[in-house]
């Protein structure tokens, strides 16, 4: 059942920094996302959208700031909590078939999940209902991920994550691997999702397609910082940052002059700091 959205942040991050030595991956990093909310991070290639993606998920440690889920501070990393802040915010990869045990049935990778969070659930009606909500049934339950195709072992990544039950789910390039048409199936599923249940989402991508159609807001990193934010339709629409400017302008269409993209990508970073 879907929870009515009250504009209220589920999750929220406030100056996120995170450095390698001299190389600052993430810099003062801030951004909400609203209660059943869909907000994109875009950058190119090292812009820091994904390692701010796993400070939110929980792999890796910030130098500094916070990260909240409903008000609770998530950056306090307490051992008995572990498993309830792994259930908060859940993270699909690019590449399902690394996440998966390639030894493990479906319906095994599900029934350990559920086992491990909620083991005194009715598995196997909880297995069949994620299956269903992601357009699988029995015979991919006893299907190893090798006898499964791209699309398909998304859709399981995504049914092992909704199956703890997040406050967000944040999907990391989740689609980029995925041929067109199979890109717009998930895409399409993880709409429908939101719509039924309400759950939140973090699209980590370098896809301004993507962006257009799944998020309401978004944020453009550059060089680990946020150089623009806002609506998506009105970033898309009318871009502030030469940056933001130069991925819109990168995007292939007819007339495109790829020669231009090349000086003015290498104008941007000379007037760089």
């Amino acid at each position: 059942m879907r929870q009515p959205n009250t504009g209220r942040p589920v999750l929220e991050a406030v100056g996120l920094h995170r450095a390698y030595g001299s190389i600052r991956a993430v810099d003062d990093v801030s951004f909400s996302l609203a209660e059943g909310g869909s907000l994109g991070v875009v950058g190119e290639s090292g812009s820091g959208k994904t390692t701010t993606a796993r400070i939110v998920v929980g792999l890796e440690r910030a130098d500094s700031g916070r990260v909240l889920v409903h008000g609770r501070d998530r950056t306090e990393h307490r051992r008995a909590d572990r498993l309830a802040r792994a259930r908060e915010v859940q993270m699909v990869f690019q590449d399902p078939y690394q996440s998966l045990d390639p030894r493990t049935t479906v319906g095994a990778v599900l029934r350990e999940t559920l086992r491990l969070h909620f083991p005194d659930a009715d598995h196997p009606r909880r297995i069949a209902e994620l299956l269903d909500q992601v357009g699988l049934g029995e015979r991919e339950a006893g299907a190893l991920p090798r006898q499964l195709s791209g699309g398909q072992r998304q859709r399981v990544a995504i049914a092992r994550a909704l199956a703890v039950e997040p406050a967000v789910l944040v999907l990391d390039e989740a689609v980029a691997a995925l041929d067109v048409s199979v890109q717009a199936q998930i895409l399409n599923l993880l709409a429908d999702i939101r719509e039924q249940t309400g759950i939140g989402y973090l699209f980590i991508t370098h896809d301004l397609g993507v962006v257009r159609c799944v998020t309401d807001d978004v944020i453009v990193m550059r060089h680990g910082e946020v150089v623009e934010s806002g609506r998506t339709s009105e970033v898309l629409a009318r871009p502030r940052h030469p940056y933001t400017r130069l991925l819109l302008d990168s995007v292939p269409r007819p007339g495109w002059d790829p020669r231009s993209i090349v000086a003015a990508r290498r104008a941007l970073e000379e007037r760089a700091p």
